[in-house]
């Protein structure tokens, strides 16, 4: 049943999708389990507050966003199904994430180690960099917001909402959307948001992550969000012990209140995170999801398998979104929170949750230094083994080969021709091979192939690998074809993908035309280059150059795309000499860039005005036009005047022809 934009278990939407259990509620929204009734399976669904949903400038907004993010393709992104309106329900389909958010592990277990918070914000700035290459901006980072499967996937929800609700009649012209503890200085200031006010709020996240608390407290939202105005993000390692000072640097590197000096977008952080883990060494960790989370409730009600262990029956409503509006002005921003009610025991006060020490048993992390333990046990009980085999074996096996094998050494640390020695040394040939690296600077020694303590033939190579650092896009040679600039690409460590058909004057159809991005451009290694093949030159219309100069009309066609094959002199007598009279084919035709055409050139003698010159001058001037002169005088004389001419003056005749002058005395 649907009425004034709520719906009750058992609706149907859109006659396809059925509302099971509520999940989750906020200011702007609230999240169902449902069932796909076509597809048969099971699906979120996020029911639009009537406020908004009555709309039609939210409407308008929250649908291109939600096309926009339906085109991203990252893992880490919330899949967008399907969208829509039900009479007065503006609904938006979603993947359905098995499991709960970040806020509700963090209830339940408190702070994070290093390792276990990098494994939490990796797959976020990987989901945001996809968003943010495509011109996206999500501008409410924060843990409600990020989501943990039951497999231990992370994920990102609730694109566009935020820039939706800011495009609605519903709220002024002058608002800022976002949760106060997560928001960058700029989003406060002047309510503006682009990629790097999401690396802000993933900074807060981190910050979060590692001591289990936001950097700002205070009595109100509207105080929290101002105290990053005039206040750094302090270190989290002056909250909680042994968080290493790489992330110190990186919580302040993506918290920078100026945004010039901060991580630009969520692919320069994600690459930084990835160097900190690299040098720490950190272990992977595969992220837990919240046992007693809202999506496990809402399974159990149904009973459905869940890992929710209590059965506590109440719904908890998720930390709304605060309105944060600024007044026009010039230089003081005056600020307001709006805030629906809400009872203390419905909903916690995120922001103002004070910090806490957690102990081991109730966020329990690998033992690493009981493992290494336990694993060198072990090595010793298998070198027992090995060792009574030995004996066991003895001269046979000693004969069989023992010695015609040997180790690859370390090389960590080593230089190249250290490396060299010390393989020589082992009896083993080297081989530099070159291989790209996001992390280790250009020609440094990153190690071997086989790796090093391998077992190896005496005498057989090993390749010593160079950093070739971050990979480029290469050049585009002429007549390359697809499979030859795709087999390149892999070499460099890219993926490929079809950038479809393109216009090109420079390669043949099938063969490839661009690549997007340009030749040239540093990437991450793995990262997608676009093959853009040709389909040949695009058509173009001879352009009219009659009249004009040769130099001008080879110039006017080039910029075509057009070459000119050949010149023809011929005689026009509408034309000066010099000047084009047409081309073959003619002006105007339709033909492809890089065709050529013929050119008709005018060779046309303008005859020169010879009145009141002497008989002998307009011989003379006559010659060197190449032109016949024929005087006509009562006396056989050179210093007689021409009193007229035929033909006249500014006439255009044929090199040769004869003009006649007639001088007296």
């Amino acid at each position: 049943m649907m009425s004034g934009g709520s719906v009750t278990a058992g609706s149907l939407l859109d006659r396809r999708y059925r509302i099971d259990a509520q999940i989750a509620r906020g200011g702007m929204s609230t999240v169902y389990r449902a069932l796909d009734t076509r597809l048969d399976r099971p699906v979120a669904v996020k029911i639009m507050d009537p406020k908004f949903a009555e709309d039609p400038q939210f409407v308008a907004r929250f649908e291109f966003e939600a096309r926009a993010v339906a085109r991203l393709n990252n893992p880490g992104l919330v899949a967008v199904y399907d969208h829509g309106r039900d009479r007065d329900v503006a609904f938006l389909v979603m993947e359905l994430v098995e499991g709960g958010t970040l806020r509700e592990l963090l209830r339940e277990r408190g702070p994070m180690p290093p390792h276990a918070a990098a494994a939490v914000v990796g797959p976020v700035l990987g989901a945001l960099a996809t968003a943010h290459r495509a011109g996206l901006v999500h501008r409410d980072i924060k843990p409600e917001n990020i989501l943990i499967s039951d497999s231990g996937d992370v994920k990102i929800a609730d694109f566009g909402l935020v820039r939706a609700v800011a495009a609605s009649n519903a709220t002024s012209a002058s608002v800022i959307l976002g949760t106060a503890a997560y928001l960058s200085p700029e989003q406060v200031t002047t309510g503006s948001a682009n990629a790097g006010s999401d690396v802000y709020g993933v900074g807060v996240v981190l910050f979060e992550l590692l001591t289990g608390r936001t950097p700002f407290s205070g009595d109100t939202s509207l105080s929290i969000a101002y105290q990053r105005i005039d206040n750094d993000v302090p270190r989290p390692g002056g909250f909680i012990a042994g968080v290493p000072p790489e992330f110190d640097d990186l919580v302040r590197r993506a918290t920078e209140r100026d945004p010039a000096t901060r991580f630009q977008n969520a692919d320069e952080m994600a690459r930084a995170l990835r160097a900190v883990c690299a040098e720490l060494q950190l272990p992977p960790y595969r992220v837990p999801a919240p046992r007693r989370s809202a999506g496990h409730r809402s399974a159990a009600a149904l009973g459905a398998p869940t890992t929710f262990a209590d059965r506590e029956s109440e719904q908890p409503r998720a930390p709304q979104t605060e309105v944060v509006a600024a007044s026009a002005g010039t230089g003081t921003h005056h600020t307001r929170v709006h805030t629906a009610p809400t009872s203390r025991d419905e909903q916690d006060d995120v922001d103002s949750v004070p910090p806490r020490r957690v102990g081991r048993r109730e966020y329990e992390f690998p033992d690493f230094v009981a493992d290494r333990q336990r694993s060198r046990r072990a090595i010793v009980v298998w070198l027992t083994i090995v060792a009574l085999l030995a004996v066991l074996v003895g001269v046979g096996g000693w004969w069989m080969g023992s010695g015609r094998y040997t180790s690859v050494p370390e090389v960590g640390g080593l230089d190249l021709v250290s490396a060299q020695n010390a393989l020589e040394s082992a009896d083993l040939a080297s081989e530099s091979r070159g291989t790209y690296s996001d992390t280790a600077p250009v020609d440094m020694l990153i190690g071997t192939d086989p790796a090093s303590g391998s077992r190896v033939a005496r005498g057989e190579t090993v390749f010593l690998l160079v950093s070739l650092g971050q990979p480029t896009v290469p050049e585009v040679p002429p007549n390359t074809d697809v499979a030859a600039m795709e087999e390149e690409l892999r070499e460099r460590t890219f993926a490929t993908e079809d950038g479809g058909e393109v216009f090109s004057t420079n390669a043949p159809i099938g063969d490839v035309a661009a690549l997007d991005p340009p030749p040239g451009t540093v990437l991450s290694v793995g990262d997608t280059v676009k093959v853009l093949r040709s389909k040949g030159a695009p058509p173009v219309d001879v352009p009219d150059v009659a009249g004009m100069s040769t130099d001008d009309a080879v110039a006017t066609l080039a910029s075509i795309g057009i070459s000119v094959s050949a010149t023809d002199v011929e005689f026009d007598e509408n034309t000066d000499g010099g000047k084009v009279i047409d081309t073959s084919p003619q002006i105007g035709t339709t033909v492809t860039a890089g065709s050529s055409v013929r050119m008709q050139v005018s060779n046309a003698v303008t005859v020169p005005s010879l009145l009141g010159r002497s008989a002998g001058s307009a011989r003379e001037i006559l010659e060197r036009l190449d032109l016949e002169a024929q005087v006509r005088q009562v006396f056989d004389t050179d210093g007689s005047l021409v009193v007229s001419q035929t033909p006249g003056p500014g006439s255009r005749v044929a090199p040769g022809s004869s003009v006649t002058v007639v001088s007296l005395p």
